[in-house]
């Protein structure tokens, strides 16, 4: 499994630091949602789902959050503590944040708009179209 963990350009002087993201440079889509999750309790675990289109870039930009990816196959934590890095989620991958700080405000930039049809809640679902998806690339 490949992690893509992007470190954004940051800005700074006396005065205090300053992250600019854009898409399409340097979000590698088009930015259609924006949402964070904050003052999540401990020991919430959020997520449990994955995506057939949708892509995101998750930032933690205050406190810190454990992220596990699985894409059927393997499965890895990312922990995210830097305001200025961010991961990246492909389509197709299961993915759970948790082990949120009591500071933590977690910002998720999306290429697509809300919709419910586009999410896997269900994780034998999403297991069997993984292996679907590995069957038919090797015919």
């Amino acid at each position: 499994m490949q992690i893509v963990k992007y470190v954004f350009q940051q800005h700074g002087d006396e005065r205090g630091r300053l992250v600019a993201l854009e898409e399409m440079k340097d979000i590698p889509f088009e930015i259609k949602r924006v949402y964070y999750l904050y003052e999540t309790k401990e020991r919430v675990h959020r997520g449990f789902h994955a995506h057939r289109n949708l892509e995101q870039i998750l930032i933690c930009i205050h406190g810190s959050c454990d992220v596990l990816l699985d894409n059927g196959t393997e499965k890895k934590v990312i922990s995210l503590e830097k305001p200025y890095e961010g991961l990246f989620v492909p389509n197709y991958m299961w993915h759970e944040m948790y082990n949120f700080s009591s500071d933590a405000v977690l910002m998720v930039l999306a290429s697509e708009y809300y919709k419910e049809e586009d999410y896997i809640r269900d994780y034998e679902v999403f297991l069997k179209m993984c292996k679907k998806d590995e069957d038919d690339d090797t015919v």
